[in-house]
């Protein structure tokens, strides 16, 4: 394109065809996930995703609480998502399932088991944040789920934006490979545009806020060596995906054609060799549509990713894969529960088969059928029914009664279960309590629908105090839970102070002996057990070793001397805390023709546990969590003193533009309320993440608290 051309595109380019289509062809389908760290601008760009493909005609704004796939009361006051949101919209004729996550460490369950049944990803970050700590987390997942991902990098509009350090944070923190496909023309208040590398072309956006209102020109004079630069650079890396390309290119000089380039960057991107990287600022409604494109031309669809493989009932692979084939068996993953005004959703990725209304399929897990009853397809909270889907589609089932997330759906004739997913454990709680009497049914059905949608959050009855006990993943997540209660299931309840998951270990090895002896009326019981306890490694849990010879202990009754073990870890002799990485080693022992039996044994376990563990020097372990603190350069001082004083290790510190990121870890119990004290000393200016890291010996002042805080507690569920 030479000199100045405006682009006027059809109104088809943007408009949706009504109603839900019907769509055979898997290439045209992309299933994918926008995720970051908090407030990077997930949420703004598929905002402007769902206007430019004709899904929405008003865009909303996320600090007006308007964003279309915000739309829980949480997420509109708060100015964050909360829930991922799924939605579907159509661009150069091709499918995109989109589904928008949270970016709050507090949720990053929820970009876990999105990512669980994605087949690529955008990664949106920050223009002048950069690589953020929920970015790295993120990233990790993607990693771990071995999704390809493009990359996007925002709010290149901002005070500080440096597209070029963002690159290079990729490279140094994510260890990843960023593949430059557009650079930026301007940046801060002057950022007008971007250059198309592959093409050399300039896309420039006028100040009307349209996002279809732009010029392709020639690049600024300014641009034209460094996007020649980049280009090179460009092709000298994607030919290495055709040795034939790269053959001519290397001793003949052939540069390969824009679509052989295109093909070698699909190709690199679907490998994970690299990950094409744009810029823009999706509030200013500028580079989305390279961003789109890029989504159809160079993430994978279906049938290019590998297929999920099939297990066992144990969770063992059986070498068996769910190919993505429409006319193969049933193979279906639900990997999220919704429930909202009109009854559960059950969010489903389908990747093999096909589903229609009235179906009968079964729930591997619970082994019980299930009827299909209606099938939508979601836009955020809005439904659009339908009376199939097919392998690749993201759809919600209405009417499904005992299937949860992880559950695999299957062809009844045809029986297989997909790899179930892992979530992590809660470490923090809160003991909540009805305000009035009536309200205690009310509490119990609430509670238990929440618990159905997010795997995070545990409810549990203590069994000294009888009070209802919270759990999950920190502050902010409790802070929603409590207030979705109130106001979506209208119950008011008393709410206590945060409670840390401490956890108790051993430091010492104890060689002991004990017998189980009873007699009564008839047959009596009787067991001996010879064993050492001791410290097992660190996150190797429980150990069980035996080193019986001979018949002084049968073979039988080792599993016994093993459970009766396990299940008295679940009470430390401290402060009642689970116990962590202890090692049982069997050595000897007695039994009695008669009275032997495996729950003698189970009970003499037990007993030597409450006879030994107090005997092995027990310690009281406290979960350190991983921070991250942002802060204004004038601060650092202030918020290294305040760490310091919380018992915090500063791991160490990086300057940016605006400011510093400080990484350190310290134990949560110092860290409640800490995002209060932290946006005093900056002026409202500070921001923070954290994630568990690891449990670490509490120091002896704090453990002697922590053991007579318990010893109150029980003293007062007694009373």
């Amino acid at each position: 394109v030479t000199g100045v051309q405006t682009c006027a595109l059809p109104i088809s380019f943007f408009t949706e065809l009504s109603g839900p289509r019907a769509m055979t062809d898997l290439t045209n389908y992309r299933n994918i996930g926008i995720f970051a760290h908090v407030d990077a601008g997930k949420t703004t760009t598929t905002e402007r995703i769902l206007k430019l493909t004709g899904k929405i005609h008003k865009i909303g704004e996320v600090h007006d609480g308007a964003a279309t796939t915000d739309f829980m009361e949480q997420e509109q006051e708060r100015g964050i998502t909360i829930q991922s949101a799924a939605t579907t919209a159509f661009w150069r004729d091709h499918r995109l399932n989109i589904i928008d996550t949270p970016g709050h460490v507090d949720f990053t369950i929820e970009v876990y088991r999105s990512l669980k049944v994605l087949d690529g990803g955008v990664g949106v970050f920050c223009g002048s944040g950069g690589v953020e700590p929920q970015s790295e987390t993120n990233w990790r997942y993607a990693n771990e789920s071995e999704v390809a991902r493009i990359i996007f990098v925002n709010k290149l509009d901002r005070l500080g934006a440096d597209f070029y350090r963002v690159v290079d944070q990729v490279k140094n923190v994510l260890a990843a490979n960023p593949l430059v496909m557009t650079l930026p023309i301007g940046e801060e208040d002057d950022f007008k545009g971007v250059v198309d590398v592959l093409t050399q072309q300039a896309y420039i956006w006028d100040d009307s806020g349209d996002p279809t209102q732009f010029e392709v020109t020639d690049i600024p004079a300014d641009l034209v060596d460094k996007a020649a630069e980049y280009r090179e650079n460009l092709i000298e890396m994607v030919v290495e995906q055709d040795e034939d390309l790269m053959m001519a290119y290397l001793e003949e000089g052939t540069e390969p054609t824009i679509d052989e380039l295109k093909h070698c960057v699909r190709k690199g991107t679907i490998a994970l060799d690299f990950f094409p990287t744009f810029c823009g600022s999706a509030f200013k409604n500028k580079g989305i549509q390279l961003v789109l494109d890029a989504v159809v031309d160079y993430l994978p669809n279906p049938t290019e990713v590998d297929p999920q493989p099939e297990v066992d009932m144990e969770g063992n692979e059986t070498g068996k894969f769910a190919d993505v084939d429409e006319n193969g068996p049933l193979r279906a993953l639900a990997f999220k529960i919704m429930d909202d005004r009109f009854g559960a959703l059950t969010f489903t990725r389908i990747y093999s088969g096909s589903l229609k209304k009235g179906d009968s399929v079964l729930n591997t897990y619970t082994g019980k059928t299930e009827r299909i009853g209606r099938i939508v397809e979601m836009h955020a909270d809005e439904r659009i029914e339908r009376d199939s889907a097919q392998a690749g589609d993201i759809i919600a089932l209405i009417g499904m009664k005992n299937t949860q997330t992880g559950h695999t759906l299957s062809d009844p004739k045809d029986v297989a279960t997909l790899e179930p997913m892992v979530f992590p454990d809660p470490v923090i709680y809160i003991a909540i309590s009805p305000k009035d009497k009536g309200g205690s049914e009310k509490m119990g059905v609430a509670l238990s629908k929440m618990i159905q949608e997010d795997p995070s959050f545990r409810v549990e009855t203590d069994q000294e105090s009888g009070e209802t006990i919270m759990r999950g993943m920190g502050e902010l997540h409790l802070d929603i839970k409590v207030d979705i209660l109130r106001r979506t299931h209208g119950v008011e309840v008393e709410v206590g102070k945060p409670l840390v998951a401490y956890r108790e270990s051993i430091t010492q090895t104890i060689e002991d002996s004990y017998t189980h002896k009873k007699q009564t009326g008839g047959s009596g019981q009787f067991a001996k057990i010879d064993y050492i306890v001791e410290p097992a490694g660190t996150g190797e849990g429980y150990i069980f070793e035996s080193k019986v010879t001979g018949g002084n202990v049968p073979r039988e009754f080792w599993p016994a001397v093993e459970k009766g073990f396990k299940i008295s870890l679940e009470e430390g002799p401290l402060a009642g805390y689970p116990c962590l990485d202890v090692k049982l080693t069997l050595l000897d022992g007695a039994f009695h023709a008669v009275d032997s039996s495996a729950i003698a044994y189970e009970l003499a376990s037990r007993a030597a546990y409450r006879q030994t563990m107090p005997k092995a020097g027990p310690q009281i372990m406290e979960p350190v969590m991983k921070v991250d603190v942002f802060t204004p350069d004038d601060h650092v001082g202030d918020v290294i003193g305040d760490l310091n004083r919380r018992r915090g290790m500063i791991q160490g510190q990086e300057g940016g533009a605006t400011g510093t990121r400080i990484k350190a870890e310290a134990p949560l119990s110092e860290m409640f309320g800490y995002i209060g004290d932290l946006r005093t000393m900056t002026s409202g200016r500070g921001q923070f993440s954290m994630e568990f890291s690891h449990y670490n010996p509490a120091p002896r002042n704090v453990a002697d608290e922590i053991v007579k805080e318990a010893h109150d507690r029980k003293a007062a569920a007694k009373a």
